[in-house]
């Protein structure tokens, strides 16, 4: 029995509060086989992906964290949605409307939607029909890398099926964690009190190393922004969908999700400065992957990346932007900064409900760590298919909240990059216009590389 992890726990507990979910879109070529086949085919691989045959099941009063429990795929994990004009505006609106759902992962963690005969999706000819599918899976199922793995299964031609085991003792299992747990409640809370005092510890330790300069020094929290709302949650969601060429995010001596941030900052401070509200400092929260083998499915630190927007040449953005993005990272992945980490994986699951549940989530604190969010995932090669029909481009929407109300993904697939916008409408209501300063400005970072 699989308990979750008291990460991967707390955003299953936040799902009640917020959305949170992951959309993955994939679009494909559209080659006709009826709708009844490509159910089956799911179906079929899924057999194969025991992380898919998987769901919550809570402990009684959440005395125990909840157990992964072992399920059978159900044909309500397969909607094909049929739409009255089916173009990609009109699939933009379908998927704007998608992001305001919420898997309910105690019955099901994850849900496949598709699109048939999608006329006018990037990277298509005009009346070449595409095959939008948009994989929906519970944050507490995966981070943004282990959902692109989950994904590049799902869209694998080979599958091998995964042992099966009955379902219905798994009412039990959750009493069975929740008695099992009560005699470990007063170790987990010595061990909560040892870790405290040792986080204090390395909390001494980095601050020395910090000013000896051993380490760089933490970020600065800044002042919000219009993009950081009123502290409200967002009740709608607005898209946008940019698939380019990866070379045109290729500069000499970069990352893609460097040539990206470069964009991403010139974009956003026209943007603003058309708003009314030019501002000398931009941040980006940039999730940053991290390998635990054995730990948690959401496996990553969150960096607070300065935009450098009071650099005006581009090259020089660029590069000032990379040696910040190096800087949060090496702080990141310093050994002691796992000791908060260690501190609350051995909270009492009842202690972390509760703190989690009266989270204040609708506030805005008078800073921030950022202004928006930049999640950036490369999710392999082009060499998935669907139906008989191959892919042509990935997108994702990384989740809008009470702080961060315009976030873009940067998800590659072979030779394409997609940088995707997720908008709170009451907070950015001209998403088109900051669309179009995105286009412009990753056609500005692609000249960089021609003119170094």
């Amino acid at each position: 029995m699989n308990s979750l992890t008291a990460r991967d726990a707390t955003m299953y507990w936040l799902s009640a509060r917020t959305r949170n979910d992951l959309f993955l879109l994939y679009g494909f070529a559209d080659a006709g086989q009826p709708t009844d086949r490509l159910r089956a085919a799911i179906a079929n691989r899924v057999t194969g992906i025991p992380d898919l045959l998987t769901r919550v099941l809570e402990t009684p009063a959440n005395i125990a964290y909840p157990i992964w429990a072992h399920c059978e795929f159900i044909a309500e994990q397969f909607a094909e949605h049929e739409l009255a004009e089916p173009t990609w505006a009109g699939l933009t609106a379908a998927v704007e409307g998608l992001l305001a759902t919420g898997l309910r992962a105690e019955q099901r963690a994850w849900r496949l939607h598709i699109f048939r005969n999608i006329t006018g999706a990037p990277g298509f000819a005009p009346d070449e029909p595409a095959l939008i599918a948009i994989l929906q899976l519970s944050h507490a199922l995966a981070d943004g890398r282990r959902a692109a793995d989950l994904a590049r299964a799902l869209f694998s031609e080979a599958s091998t099926p995964s042992s099966r085991r009955n379902d219905r003792w798994h009412r039990w299992d959750g009493w069975g964690a929740a008695v099992r747990e009560l005699p470990h409640l007063p170790i987990r809370m010595a061990r909560t009190v040892i870790r405290g005092f040792e986080a204090a510890r390395t909390q001494r330790e980095l601050a020395e190393l910090t000013a000896s300069g051993a380490i760089p020094p933490p970020p600065p929290a800044v002042v919000p922004n219009l993009l950081n709302g009123d502290g409200t949650i967002p009740t709608g969601h607005s898209i946008r969908m940019l698939v380019r060429e990866a070379n045109d995010l290729r500069l000499p001596g970069h990352t893609v999700t460097v040539a990206a941030l470069t964009a991403i900052s010139l974009a956003l401070e026209r943007y603003l400065a058309q708003r009314g509200e030019p501002s000398e400092v931009l941040r980006a929260q940039v999730p940053m992957a991290v390998a635990t083998p054995g730990g948690p499915r959401n496996s990553y630190h969150d960096l607070s990346v300065d935009l450098c927007v009071t650099e005006p040449d581009p090259h020089a953005r660029a590069a000032a932007i990379a040696a910040d993005l190096t800087l949060r990272a090496a702080r990141a992945k310093h050994p002691l900064q796992e000791a908060q980490s260690r501190v609350t994986e051995t909270l009492p699951a009842p202690i972390l409900h509760r703190d989690v549940t009266h989270l204040p989530i609708e506030a805005l604190p008078e800073r921030v760590s950022a202004h928006t969010v930049v999640s950036s995932v490369h999710r392999g090669p082009a060499d998935l298919t669907f139906g008989g029909g191959p892919v042509r481009f990935t997108a994702g929407f990384p989740a809008i909240g009470s702080v961060m109300h315009l976030t873009h993904g940067i998800h590659g697939l072979g030779d394409t990059v997609t940088l995707s916008l997720h908008a709170d409408p009451a907070v950015v209501p001209d998403l088109d216009a900051y669309a179009a300063l995105l286009d412009a400005a990753l056609t500005e970072v692609a000249n960089l590389a021609k003119h170094p």
